[in-house]
């Protein structure tokens, strides 16, 4: 197949018979993380000009999912996992645990290929981080941001996150 040699790299420039071809021959792994997770380290990140978390999560609020960026937009809008059959699901908190059975799954060294992972130390910090971060914002800031993240904490498994009331 041509599409094998090509440089694009979206989905979207190819016809169906492509796509569907591509997407059977390759063995896909999404990566997921807690939206709320997403949002304080893109804040901490400085990647928004707002003062305050609270003011940063009303713009994002304000931006709407459409005009949303990258950052910080819904999961299920940009790697489509009700139309993808993802094979494997890999979990913000969990890489050293997952990424050591998809490794083992392709037939490849666990030992030499995967790096030191901190998992529980990640999961503890944004534990921590998001009861500081969420106690900031209004309870109608809290509803809307459940609100603008509904379909990721149906479609992927969030059921910890402080979105998931």
């Amino acid at each position: 197949y041509y599409w094998r040699h090509t440089k694009e790299t979206q989905l979207s420039k190819f016809n169906q018979t492509e796509i569907e071809a591509m997407l059977g021959s390759y063995t896909k792994v999404l990566f997921v993380r807690d939206p709320f997770h997403r949002l304080i380290a893109t804040f901490l990140q400085g990647m928004g000009s707002s003062p305050s978390f609270s003011s940063f999560v009303q713009d994002v609020l304000d931006s709407g999912t459409h005009n949303a960026s990258v950052a910080w937009k819904p999961l299920v809008s940009l790697c489509l996992p009700c139309l993808v059959q993802y094979d494997y699901v890999v979990m913000f908190g969990f890489h050293r645990q997952e990424l050591g059975h998809l490794l083992q799954r392709a037939g490849l060294s666990v030992g030499s290929l995967l790096p030191k992972f901190t998992d529980t130390q990640v999961l503890w910090t944004y534990r921590w981080l998001s009861e500081q971060m969420f106690s900031e914002l209004s309870a109608q800031q809290k509803k809307k941001l459940s609100r603008f993240y509904r379909w990721d904490l149906s479609a992927l498994p969030f059921s910890s996150s402080f979105l998931s009331d």
